[in-house]
């Protein structure tokens, strides 16, 4: 191999190299586990009043997101949103991370999540859980400067299952 070959290789491997990084975030982004930090805890109201996520990264390689946000509705109104920092995850293995729940009406945020925690947990139905709505976007940008959003909506409901589930992946 002559010296230009060589330059021309190596050139390619760090021209190529932040697309495949970028690439397998996008991938692990969307294959992200989660759940509440500690198993079979998880309540709306405890929530509202901060906490921590643990998150299991079930892809071979590392995976970084900048932004991880749960925004909660109800009958179409933003109640509000859980935020959690940026993470880097290893191959095959989780991590926790506190996350901070921030509300224009707290109170009401408060309010509303008590009664879907009772409605959750056997209660008596007062509210309708077919309008308590939670959108889940990961932020990942690519090469650091092009931002990328994954989106998921489901019910409050199947949340709150996922938050308090046994088992992730990289138990």
């Amino acid at each position: 191999m002559n010296k230009y070959s060589a330059i021309t290789a190596i050139a390619i491997i760090v021209i190529v190299t932040p697309f495949v990084v970028a690439a397998m975030n996008i991938v692990g982004s969307q294959q992200l586990e989660y759940r509440w930090h500690s198993p079979g805890t998880f309540s709306f109201f405890t929530m509202s009043n901060h906490g921590e996520m643990e998150f299991c990264n079930t892809l071979p390689f590392w995976m970084t997101f900048e932004k991880f946000e749960l925004s909660i509705f109800y009958t179409g109104t933003n109640i509000g949103s859980y935020e959690v920092k940026p993470l880097t995850l290893n191959p095959s293995s989780s991590g926790i991370q506190e996350g901070v729940f921030s509300s224009e009406n707290i109170s009401h945020a408060q309010h509303t999540f008590m009664n879907f925690d009772f409605e959750f947990d056997s209660g008596d139905i007062r509210l309708d859980p077919n309008q308590f709505i939670v959108v889940i976007q990961t932020h990942t940008p690519i090469l650091g400067i092009i931002p990328y959003s994954s989106t998921t909506q489901i019910s409050a409901f199947d949340f709150d299952q996922m938050m308090n589930a046994e088992d992730l992946t990289c138990d």
